[in-house]
């Protein structure tokens, strides 16, 4: 399930490990919503197949990968919702979406 160029960054959260922050951030944003749909498609699958056992298993495991993806990208870019929880708001440490861009 690892479909991530995971070696590019060590995961420690500096900026020296990895050849682009921003590229891997955004590709593990992408990896997190394709695994969010998946979670939802497969819910409403078995909504109306509940003893399908693969499709349950594939259930669990998508939810598993999506909680490690969810982890990882916590732990290098700051939280992802306001119930991560966290020693500091690392959104103030960027610069506010209207600054630094020519409106």
């Amino acid at each position: 399930m690892n479909s991530l160029k995971e070696y590019r960054n060590c995961g420690c959260g500096c900026n020296s490990c990895g050849d682009n922050n921003d590229e891997l951030q955004e590709e593990l944003k992408d990896e997190i919503r394709c695994c969010e749909f998946a979670i939802v498609d497969l819910s409403l699958y078995l909504d109306t197949h509940p003893n399908d056992k693969k499709a349950l298993c594939l259930h669990r495991n998508q939810c598993n990968h999506l909680k490690e993806l969810k982890d990882r990208y916590q732990r290098m870019f700051g939280p992802l919702s306001i119930t991560f929880p966290c020693n500091k708001w690392r959104w103030l440490e960027g610069p506010w979406p209207w600054e630094g861009s020519d409106m």
